[in-house]
């Protein structure tokens, strides 16, 4: 599950026992993302604040697709998974999606969609090799200033949380087995998926 041990859910009690709480209310189980920041349940609630800050002005596709590029170029099987899934329930063919992890990119996305999601590799790969020329293609595609803050902002903080995961060992719950075998496959850009059955309801 984890290289660290983490709080039990028999024997989470205050702050983490809430933020178990909360977490197992929206999926039905105590995801292991969530169980790896049981020793600080402060950054945890931090991070909701940072990720809720930054969707709240943006569109919910271009926060999805941000986050799937910068998850893919992180080889973040968890974020990938998580967020992969998403826009196939919502916004894209499984198809496109796959095309997007495999190849950076698909013939069935626009010009605008495709440069926000080299933007959001570029930022996780090598920030420092952003110049004007990358800002100015996304002004000449319709982005505003504060849309291209978005989306840097979006893919920097999944450094932050995807990077946490990996180097602590979680590994993406075994309920993403059931996607739909090659999208599954796809999107599993690093760790495995856990083994065992898909957690039921608690």
């Amino acid at each position: 599950m984890a290289f660290i041990e983490t709080v039990s859910e028999e024997e989470a009690s205050d702050a983490v026992a809430q933020l178990y709480e909360a977490n197992r209310s929206g999926h039905g189980y105590v995801a292991n993302y969530v169980k790896v920041f049981s020793h600080r349940p402060g950054v945890h609630r931090a991070w909701e604040q940072l990720i809720e800050a930054i969707r709240q002005a943006m569109d919910a596709r271009a926060y999805e697709l941000a986050t799937l590029a910068a998850a893919r170029r992180l080889r973040s099987s968890y974020c990938a998974l998580a967020h992969g899934k998403v826009l196939a329930e919502g916004f894209l063919a499984p198809e496109t999606i796959r095309d997007v992890v495999v190849h950076g990119r698909s013939d069935d996305l626009d010009a605008a969609d495709i440069a926000l999601i080299e933007m959001a590799d570029k930022v996780a790969d090598d920030a420092a090799s952003i110049s004007q020329s990358d800002i100015d293609r996304l002004r000449r595609l319709g982005f505003s200033d504060a849309d291209v803050f978005d989306v840097v902002a979006t893919a920097a903080a999944r450094c932050f949380f995807s990077k946490t995961l990996d180097a602590l060992g979680a590994q993406p719950d075994a309920a993403f087995s059931e996607l739909e075998p090659e999208l599954r496959e796809a999107l599993t850009v690093g760790r495995a998926i856990a083994a065992g059955p898909a957690p039921g309801p608690a």
